[in-house]
């Protein structure tokens, strides 16, 4: 980051404002006024660093009150002029024009702001379109407290830590629905790695488990049905919003959509892209597009056109979600191409990948052109497998010797995975602090 926060810019510009304006407030009965305005750099600039970096409320309050008293302490040395009546007054001044004007800006500031802890809990929505409840796991800003539990672990992949049950931090945060993909990343607990950190950066998460993608239940049909996970975001929205315990802290219309793998194929759809049923039903007829997902899918003796494909093409938008990121997403070549141009929405794909290598059915370059307001990035010395968690000592031999079939733990060679993964977290932060958090 270079030069100093925006927010920070703003508050430095109002307190230095606000200040000078206080400095020269004169007694009626006293032809002298009180000249502050050498005395106020070091207390604008400890204050602005306070806030910059999103100390808790009432720490910033305190370091800003008690910076003025030391001002007025600086100009009235000396009693015996009388200036003590009137830096206590200007004190009272200072106050009252203080917590009418930059109060509400830092109250305002802190819904957004940082958390030292990151809060987990898993709640269930219901899902008519699947017809049965949907196990959701949200990631929130949080205080002291709960039980701690690593998520996301397994054999082969570090997992993240995080409180289970712990109370929310006061404010309001935007909510990032998220959509994961299938597989080894199937579950909401393998995508904890940028949950988590988003969380901590002041947005609420919420993923629900897509049925059939992993685990003892997996099922290449369920799997295959993309048109259904749209609903489970949308199923997810409509009980976060009125969960209890997380209804006050929602920021109003602030609602944002990140999906990565077969996620990110989801998030385009909340966004407006419309499957086409044709494309579909013959994505695996060839191993051209998706060796592993295909391979997956014959094996389960599923035949794509046999499955029932009437509601495959419809609209899947939600028009809560007014931002969409879409983290290398697949399958992108089964859509309408023609219905990216009628997105509306700002969306985001990222590609991992080196140009030319970027596989055909995740390549979004041309998706995100199509997009009246899209933008396009790539991570060069990344793969499709970054999205997974950090791989533990031998994972890869691990997953050779258990026949796994994917270079899970292989990522494009310039950099480590955590650094892929920062890399990934900061992109994402910017990108929903851009879109769910604009400064007014």
């Amino acid at each position: 980051m270079t030069g100093i926060h925006p927010y920070a810019a703003m508050l430095r510009e109002r307190l230095r404002n606000m200040l000078i304006g206080c400095a020269r407030v004169s007694k009626a009965d006293d032809s002298q006024s009180l000249d502050l305005q050498p005395h106020l750099a070091p207390a604008i600039h400890v204050a602005v660093f306070v806030a910059f970096w999103r100390a808790p409320i009432d720490i910033v309050l305190f370091a800003l009150y008690l910076g003025y008293g030391l001002a007025l302490l600086l100009i009235a040395p000396d009693k015996s002029h009388g200036h003590e009546e009137n830096a206590m007054k200007l004190t009272m001044k200072i106050a009252a024009i203080f917590f009418s004007t930059i109060s509400p800006m830092l109250i305002a500031h802190y819904s957004a702001a940082a958390s030292e802890f990151v809060g987990v809990r898993e709640i269930v929505a219901s899902s008519k379109e699947r017809g049965r409840d949907l196990r959701v796991t949200i990631w929130y800003p949080a205080d002291a407290g709960g039980k701690p539990v690593t998520l996301g672990e397994s054999t082969f992949f570090v997992g993240t830590d995080a409180m289970l049950d712990a109370p929310i931090s006061r404010g309001k945060y935007p909510l990032i629905l998220l959509s994961h993909g299938a597989g080894l990343g199937g579950t909401p607990q393998a995508m904890s790695w940028i949950a988590a950190p988003l969380a901590q950066q002041g947005f609420i998460v919420a993923a629900p488990t897509h049925p059939g993608n992993t685990g003892a239940n997996k099922s290449a049909a369920e799997t295959m049905k993309l048109w259904l996970r749209p609903a489970d975001i949308s199923a997810t929205l409509d009980v976060v919003e009125k969960y209890p315990p997380f209804e006050n802290h929602l920021e109003a219309g602030r609602v944002g959509a990140l999906g990565l793998s077969m996620g990110g194929n989801t998030a385009l759809a909340l966004a407006g892209a419309r499957i086409d049923p044709i494309r579909l039903a013959s994505y695996c007829d060839t191993d051209d597009f998706n060796t592993s997902l295909c391979g997956w899918v014959r094996q389960s003796g599923v035949d794509l056109h046999a499955m029932d494909m009437r509601l495959a093409g419809r609209d899947n938008k939600d028009k809560r979600i007014e931002f969409v990121m879409a983290i290398d997403p697949a399958p992108v070549d089964i859509f309408q191409m023609d219905t990216f141009s009628k997105v509306s929405i700002p969306v985001d794909i990222v590609n991992l990948g080196q140009s030319g290598t970027i596989p055909q059915t995740t390549l979004a370059s041309g998706i995100a052109k199509a997009i009246p307001k899209g933008t396009y990035s790539t991570i060069e010395d990344a793969s499709h497998y970054s999205m997974f968690g950090e791989c533990k000592p031998d994972a890869d031999k691990l997953a050779d010797s258990e026949k796994i079939g994917d270079p899970i733990c292989s990522d494009g060679g310039g950099r480590s995975r955590l650094e892929i993964h920062r890399r990934l977290i900061a992109m994402a932060t910017e990108a929903f602090s851009r879109a769910l958090k604009p400064v007014d």
